[in-house]
Order: C-alpha cells, then sequence, then structure tokens
C-alpha cells in the first residue's frame, strides 16, 4: 500500500468525523490498496479504520493479494465458496466493532448486498457516503500520476495519427471505432478507457452516441473521442474532423467551439472555480447564437476514473488547486445535422495550467 495516501485517508477520516470508511472492488480499492478486482458474485468489502490497521473479507481464492498489500494476517478474514460468506462478515465486524460505527461507504459503488450483510452483523452501524473523503483525496494528482496520464495521452494521440489517414467515406462508423481501437492497444494501451463515441452526420447531435452501421458521406462532421489507460490512468480527448467538404455553417460551428475551448483553458489557473471555466468557454457559444446547443458541462476531473471531480460546470464554486487535472471539451450539438466537440486534457500548475494534450485544434479533413 502506498503509506503518504493512506496517511491522508486517515487525516480526511478524522476531519469528515467518521470511525472508518468501507471500500468495494473498484478505482478507489485500487487507488489506496493495489488490490485490483472486479464485481462479482463474491463479495469483497476492505476496511480502513480511523485508529487501527485495514482488514478485509475477500475469498480465499484472492487472499494473496490481501497479504500483497500487507494487510496482516489476522485481519483477512477469507471465506470459501463452500462455506459462504455470512460468516466472514460476521467475523469481521465483531473484530472491527462496527455496531458503534459511523462507517463511510461508496454510495455510487456499494451493492445492496454488502450493505446489508454489514448492517447484518453490526446492528448499530450507521453509514454516510465516503465520496467528499476520497474526492478530497484523490483530486490533488502527483507528478507520478500526472506522468502516467501522459503516456496515455500519447498512446491515444499517437493512435489518431495512424487513423486520419486511413479514413474513408464509406467506411462506417463501427469499422472506425475498432481501427482506433486496435491502434491504442498497439501504442501501448493496456485498455481503452472507454468504448470509442465515433459519431458522423446526424449522429454526432447526441454527445454520447455509440457507433453504428451508418457510412462516412461526404459533407458530415465527424466527432471521435476516445482514451486509453495506460500504467492505471486515462486519457480522454476528443477531435472533430470534416469529411471532405462541409457547408458554411458546420465550419462556422467548429471556429466557435474551437475558440470555446482555448477560452475555457486560458482562464483555468490556481483559485478559480470549475464554474469560471466552464462561463469562459459557454460565453463563446453563447455569443455565437448557439447557446441553446451547448447542452453539457464543459468538462470533468480526470484521474483513477475519467469522470471524477471537479467538474467544470456552473454549480462547481470550489477553487482549483496545483495538481487537479480535468477535460475542458465544449460542444455545439444541431439536431438533424451534426455535431462538434473538442477535448483537451488539462492539469492545473502554479504559474497557471498546461495542457496534456498537443493534438492540433486545427480542422483535419478526412475521407
Amino acid at each position: 500500500m502506498n503509506q503518504n495516501r493512506l496517511d491522508k485517508l486517515t487525516h480526511q477520516i478524522l476531519a469528515h468525523g467518521v470511525d472508518g470508511i468501507a471500500l468495494v472492488p473498484g478505482p478507489n480499492m485500487a487507488y489506496l490498496s493495489g488490490i485490483h478486482s472486479h464485481v462479482s458474485e463474491r463479495p469483497i468489502v476492505l476496511f480502513f479504520p480511523a485508529d487501527d490497521e485495514p482488514a478485509i473479507v475477500i475469498p480465499g481464492l484472492e487472499a494473496m493479494k490481501a497479504r500483497a498489500a500487507g494487510i496482516p494476517e489476522d485481519r483477512i478474514f477469507a471465506w470459501s465458496d463452500d462455506e459462504g460468506y455470512t460468516g466472514a462478515f460476521q467475523q469481521a465486524c465483531a473484530v472491527l466493532e462496527l455496531s458503534d460505527y459511523l462507517l463511510g461507504v461508496e454510495a455510487l459503488h456499494m451493492r445492496v448486498l454488502e450493505l446489508e450483510l454489514l448492517k447484518r452483523y453490526a446492528p448499530g452501524l450507521t453509514t454516510t457516503h465516503a465520496e467528499p473523503i476520497l474526492s478530497t483525496l484523490r483530486a490533488v494528482k502527483d507528478a507520478e500520476e500526472i506522468a502516467a496520464m501522459e503516456r496515455a495521452i500519447g498512446a491515444a494521440e499517437r493512435a489518431m495519427e495512424r487513423l486520419i489517414p486511413m479514413i474513408e467515406i464509406g467506411m462506417t462508423e463501427k469499422q472506425v471505432a475498432a481501427m482506433l481501437t486496435q491502434f491504442q492497444l498497439d501504442e501501448g494501451a493496456e485498455s481503452i478507457a472507454f468504448g470509442p463515441i465515433v459519431s458522423a452526420g446526424p449522429n454526432g447531435a447526441s454527445p454520447h452516441a455509440v457507433p453504428t452501421e451508418r457510412p462516412l458521406q461526404e459533407g458530415d462532421l465527424l466527432v471521435i473521442d476516445w482514451g486509453c489507460y495506460v500504467d492505471g490512468y486515462p486519457s480522454d480527448i476528443t477531435r472533430t474532423f470534416a469529411v471532405g467538404a462541409i457547408d458554411a455553417e458546420l465550419r462556422h460551428i467548429y471556429e466557435t467551439v474551437k475558440l470555446a475551448n482555448q477560452q475555457g483553458v486560458l482562464v483555468a489557473e490556481p483559485g478559480v472555480t470549475g464554474q469560471t471555466v466552464d462561463r469562459a468557454a459557454r460565453e463563446v457559444i453563447e455569443d455565437a447564437g448557439y447557446g441553446d446547443y451547448f447542452i453539457h458541462r464543459t468538462g470533468h476531473g480526470l484521474g483513477v476514473e475519467v469522470h471524477e471531480p471537479p467538474f467544470m460546470m456552473e454549480a462547481n464554486t470550489e477553487a482549483l488547486e496545483v495538481g487537479n487535472v480535468f477535460t475542458v471539451e465544449p460542444g455545439i450539438y444541431l439536431p438533424g445535422r451534426g455535431g462538434v466537440r473538442i477535448e483537451d486534457d488539462v492539469v492545473i500548475t502554479p504559474n497557471g495550467h498546461r495542457s496534456l494534450t498537443t493534438m492540433t485544434r486545427e480542422l483535419i479533413t478526412v475521407g
């Protein structure tokens, strides 16, 4: 385990007035313990008490991961398929004395299964959301985390450089997405961060479209949103392309979004808020008359997860800090015609900001 992260976690647990937190398989467990597992019919819960060593309920077949993470043997409550997991939960609740606990749990990840087991065997247990603790802990990235994201960005950008000259009119969105996925793996990705969004023509008016069998056509705008993981950290980039010759309005909205992206990035520095970044980008699009067609927030944090705090949106009045990494991705989406999004990954530095993405924002024609 990363002792520096554990020390910060203990500080946050105490600062938030809880007795400990409980994690299930997912990004927070991996971030704090190095234990990588997945949610399945075999429940796993990792406990971090404020005043004691970590403990875990885990299937025996995965107990080696807990040992490798440094969890003491007497705090590994392993169970087998034959005996089931209820006894391990009962023992863990008793040893940790959870009946008088205020326990932080992952509201966005913990299932009813784990929560009911904890409350069954610790009848006085009360719970609260652990997200404020975990978000604070993960929001500021260190140099190693930022370097990992830069490697992921590099792999994604190299993949796109390979893809661009291969895109042809008549290819389907699915074909383009498949090539891009393979190229990212070829360029060093350990996995893709999400299924690439490849949406052309009218499909591009949906920000979270999925690739279809629609072929690319002359005059389309082509939105591609892609990213990959390297060393446990992701990239998340969007570029929009012209498929052959496009009409004047589509070119105009492209230039508008490009300027909105520039303005959103430009204002990013320590002490400004996500609201400020959002307003800077949104003002450009509103002044151009397309405010009603910018239908999502300007950006989101990037870290262990592709979407995490801080969020670049009107409601976020928290000050940005050195080490925050986030996207700036304004867009315009015209129903029935197409859309434009340009997305960059940005880190807050002591002197302002630095764009981790390097690919050109100028309009590229493909096909």
